[in-house]
């Protein structure tokens, strides 16, 4: 063919823009013209809308996504949604590839008794209200004193801390005003974070760990019997520098409340335990009253099974940060159990299980929602080879023309984004970074905006100013 390969990517989120990348970069003999979607007026998906704002390590990461699209050779197109804005057989009209990267937004089901209770939440759907995500209800119930996390990997870590830190340190960060006005408001003093397993096995990383010493006026609890560790757990911590690293930390904040074992007296305390599994949540009137949980042991594997010791305790509110799981996309098959398109390293399988000509995926919705950003790269290498292994029989696009999907959406009234309207809200939320706070001048890169009429409106003054000129 004398005319590039067409290929739509739908998600803007890290998977989608390494994906786009890879294909980019690939020492291939053939062309290719990549369209980048996402249902956002704004690129970069988890990373804008699922990590804690006070992680300085994931500007890092924004600004090497920011990067790959500057280069001008990936077209983002923002603001649109497949299945609603447009259809799987109009894509496969305007392109010969169609890579889904949509990751996984939702929780995984926490399946005990009181798990639908008033106040018992998601921590995907408390990470989008205070990552200002234009589909969540402005307010957030924080009357709660006592708070129960359960779980024991990066985002149980990143719900606790937001939590538990005061509102202030938070200012500084990129959050919009109704998150700081909540979070001020919030009742809190004592978060309790659960793992089901020992101190040996627990998901989050060390920096992780380490930010909660950041926050101020909250104290760290641990409890000496949760300290247990199997032949298993000593292997690992001989073995692996990840897992010593935490347990040696671990233990040296227990050595350290030994020797102050009234704390500092802080406003608000984080409570860490282990090996405790949920039972139940308890309810009063419908609102959550208190968790059931269930002493675990150690099997001598690392693995960890019930005692039938059993304990209660007095919480208002819960948080469930047992992982994402992803959501079914129209017209693919999916796989309800992992959550994941039906997918064979990245080409996506049909009803008869064979790959479909042209579909392919990458990122969680492709092998479920594990691992990190290089995880993430690995993904799309794969995905992308195999792109490249098929592409001699890919050429299927009728209207393979760039102008072409554009019209459609024009066509159908949909407001769509572009990567320079993307520049236009990015300046703008950088401008107001620069703007006093409730609580004086504070210094700050940045502040979202959070709704996405405003975000719509913000990129796409100028092209609205272009279409009246």
């Amino acid at each position: 063919m004398h005319r590039p390969l067409r290929v739509a990517i739908i998600g803007a989120g890290p998977a989608g823009v390494y994906t786009a990348d890879s294909l980019q970069k690939a020492d291939i003999d053939f062309d290719v013209s990549i369209d980048l979607f996402d249902r956002y007026p704004a690129p970069f998906g988890l990373i804008r809308y699922g990590v804690a704002p006070d992680h300085p390590r994931i500007k890092g990461i924004i600004t090497a996504l920011h990067r790959v699209m500057d280069r001008g050779d990936i077209r983002f197109i923002g603001n649109v949604e497949y299945g609603t804005d447009i259809h799987l057989e109009e894509l496969r009209t305007f392109y010969d590839v169609v890579v889904f990267a949509t990751g996984a937004i939702k929780d995984a089901r926490l399946n005990i008794p009181g798990v639908e209770a008033e106040n018992s939440f998601g921590a995907s759907e408390f990470v989008s209200w205070y990552d200002g995500h234009p589909d969540v209800d402005r307010h957030w119930d924080l009357s709660a004193r006592e708070i129960a996390v359960i779980g024991n990997g990066n985002v149980a870590l990143d719900v606790a801390r937001v939590l538990a830190k005061p509102a202030s340190q938070m200012l500084e960060t990129e959050i919009p005003d109704n998150v700081y006005a909540g979070l001020k408001a919030s009742q809190a003093t004592d978060i309790h974070v659960f793992g089901r397993r020992g101190p040996a096995q627990v998901k989050f990383t060390p920096l992780e760990l380490r930010e909660l010493k950041s926050a101020e006026d909250v104290d760290i609890i641990l409890y000496e019997d949760d300290f247990e560790f199997d032949e298993a757990s000593e292997k690992a911590a001989a073995e692996v520098n990840q897992v010593r690293n935490m347990v040696n930390t671990l233990t040296n904040w227990l050595l350290e409340q030994d020797d102050n074992p009234e704390g500092t007296g802080a406003s608000r305390r984080l409570h860490l335990h282990f090996l405790e599994a949920p039972e139940e949540i308890l309810t009063d009137q419908g609102k959550v009253a208190g968790l059931r949980m269930q002493r675990m042991e150690l099997d001598g594997t690392g693995n960890v099974q019930g005692t039938g010791e059993m304990k209660m305790y007095p919480v208002q509110a819960v948080y469930r940060a047992i992982g994402y799981f992803g959501s079914a996309v129209p017209d693919i098959q999916f796989d309800e159990e992992r959550g994941t398109i039906r997918n064979a390293e990245g080409r996506v399988l049909g009803a008869d299980g064979k790959p479909v000509q042209g579909l392919y995926t990458s990122g969680w919705i492709k092998r479920g929602p594990v691992g990190l950003i290089g995880h993430t790269k690995g993904d799309a290498l794969e995905t992308i080879g195999h792109i490249i292994e098929d592409a001699e029989h890919l050429y299927t696009a009728e209207q393979p023309d760039e102008q072409a999907i554009l019209d459609l959406l024009d066509q159908r009234g949909v407001e769509y984004s572009d990567w320079n309207g993307w520049q236009e809200l990015d300046n703008y939320e950088m401008s107001l970074g620069e703007l006093e706070t409730q609580s004086g001048p504070v210094e700050r890169e940045r502040v979202k905006v959070v709704d996405r009429d405003e975000q719509i409106r913000i990129s796409r003054a100028k092209a609205r100013q272009a279409a009246h000129s």
